[in-house]
């Protein structure tokens, strides 16, 4: 491969770790992966896999598997993904893989105690780890090269602390997952730095009318709760909508979100959502994928120790207009 190949693709890498980076990351990697459709260098062919603690439908998942598609093209790697919402299933998806003896893996540790075994099963069999999204406090522990994502404390903290620049005083935050480590990460961080009061709703997020029946029940029988905030783009128009309902009651909870996608940009804009988090998806698949091949070309690990992230970034209605075209190609 010639220098200046290696430097476009190392380049790719680097750009990742800011949010003006991100966005030459996503318009370098779309021409290159539209380019023909052909690989930018000339290694050998190697298979990557992604498993994920998705469930069906969840969109922010098709945004990772898009940036995760586009280094694929990139580094000549062929490119597989599977998912289960349930760790141990998770974990068995993993161990297929292995068997498979596949040249690396992507996984997230939404459930870390049903993954802990299996990506040291990896380690010892020689794949390269990188764990994306959630775990980035075990990541290290469990062998992984290094994580790929936002740390979800500091994503609550910087929930927390927009939520009192807009005088908030009462807040509910949804969690949609029990048993993700991470979403109790982020309301706890929300509520270590929001000067009000803080209250935890669990709900079944694969039922979408028992999430927003929830959401309204709450907001009518306790009109103190000024904001709403959910874990997932999907869950900002379900809670929007259940907010809607219970005006009748006298609420007038706004709606807050982690996560962004064309629908919230959208919502955003017409002022149906307050502000999302985003941690751009697009680049834990990008740079997962594209890490991995650095690793195999040239024994490089990004991180030195830490989680590389990409988040969290608050985004406004200021902000909304902008970031819609990316939102609309599924790249944000």
């Amino acid at each position: 491969m010639t220098a200046a190949v290696l430097a476009t693709v190392l380049g790719f890498a680097s750009a990742g770790c800011s949010s003006t980076g991100g966005k030459r990351a996503e318009e370098r990697a779309e021409q290159a992966a539209n380019a023909s459709g052909r690989a930018a260098v000339n290694t050998p062919r190697m298979t990557f896999a992604m498993v994920t603690h998705s469930g069906d439908g969840d969109t922010f998942w098709d945004i990772v598997q898009s940036g995760a598609k586009q280094a694929a093209v990139k580094d000549n790697v062929k490119f597989l993904y599977a998912h289960h919402e349930e760790g141990k299933d998770q974990a068995q998806l993993v161990q297929t893989y292995i068997d498979q003896k596949v040249d690396g893996l992507i996984v997230t540790l939404a459930k870390p105690d049903a993954m802990k075994d299996v990506v040291k099963k990896a380690e010892k069999a020689g794949i390269p780890v990188i764990t994306v999204n959630s775990g980035s406090e075990e990541s290290k522990d469990f062998g992984a090269l290094t994580h790929v994502g936002q740390d979800e404390t500091i994503a609550g903290e910087a929930v927390g602390e927009e939520l009192n620049k807009r005088g908030r005083k009462k807040a509910l935050c949804v969690l949609h997952e029990q048993g993700n480590v991470g979403h109790e990460q982020r309301c706890d961080g929300a509520a270590q730095t929001f000067d009000g009061k803080m209250e935890k709703i669990y709900v079944e997020g694969t039922n979408m009318p028992d999430v927003e029946s929830s959401i309204e029940a709450k907001l009518q029988s306790d009109k103190d709760i000024d904001t709403v905030v959910t874990l997932g783009a999907p869950f900002a128009a379900t809670a929007a909508t259940a907010a809607k309902a219970a005006q009748q009651a006298g609420s007038k909870a706004e709606i807050d979100t982690f996560d962004l996608n064309a629908k919230v940009a959208k919502s955003l804009q017409d002022g149906t959502l307050g502000f999302a988090v985003d941690q751009q998806p697009y680049l834990q698949g990008y740079e997962a994928v594209d890490l991995l091949w650095l690793y195999h070309y040239n024994a490089d690990v990004l991180g030195g120790g830490k989680p590389v992230l990409t988040g969290p970034q608050i985004i406004t209605k200021d902000d909304a207009a902008e970031l819609a075209k990316y939102t609309d190609r599924g790249t944000r």
